[in-house]
């Protein structure tokens, strides 16, 4: 995702106009939060797991609800879904690049239906399926929600109250 992004990021520069340095400041400030929360969340599976195979917390929501929605809350927002501040940084650099040519419709479909792809790959493999019976998994810390939460609230508030 950050090489999407960033791509996005780097064409909406390039077309030099107001609206595409807008967009771009949205979606560097979305993208370092959300991809920082998905890092987060990757690292507590590799501290509980001691493997960095995110496969092997497959079925986790069943023991860990509360980390499954942290997933599913920074997977919908990593694939820009409306209200977020993916959604409004990349509907702005979308409309920016298409009036500077329409052809770009194309990679900009292709590119977002690639991101949405792998991202829904993702948290299905890292949230669903069955459990292995043979993991010792401590649950949850405090400190874990409360890093979790210092990522995600900001982009809430950033919707809530953009100015």
């Amino acid at each position: 995702s950050s090489v999407g992004h960033m791509g996005l990021v780097i064409a909406s520069t390039m077309v030099q106009t107001q609206w595409g340095l807008t967009g771009t400041m949205l979606l560097m400030i979305a993208h370092g939060l959300t991809s920082s929360a998905l890092f987060c969340l990757a690292n507590i599976n590799y501290e509980r797991t001691h493997s960095r195979t995110l496969l092997l917390l497959q079925g986790a929501q069943i023991i860990f609800p509360l980390m499954a929605t942290w997933w599913v809350i920074s997977s919908l927002t990593n694939m820009a879904l409306p209200p977020t501040i993916n959604f409004m940084g990349e509907l702005v650099i979308f409309t920016t690049l298409l009036d500077w040519c329409p052809l770009t419709i194309i990679i900009l479909g292709i590119g977002a239906t690639i991101t949405a792809g792998y991202t829904l790959y993702m948290l299905m493999t890292t949230q669903h399926g069955k459990l292995a019976s043979n993991l010792m998994l401590p649950p949850m810390q405090t400190r874990e929600h409360l890093l979790l939460a210092l990522h995600i609230l900001p982009l809430i508030l950033i919707i809530t109250k953009p100015n």
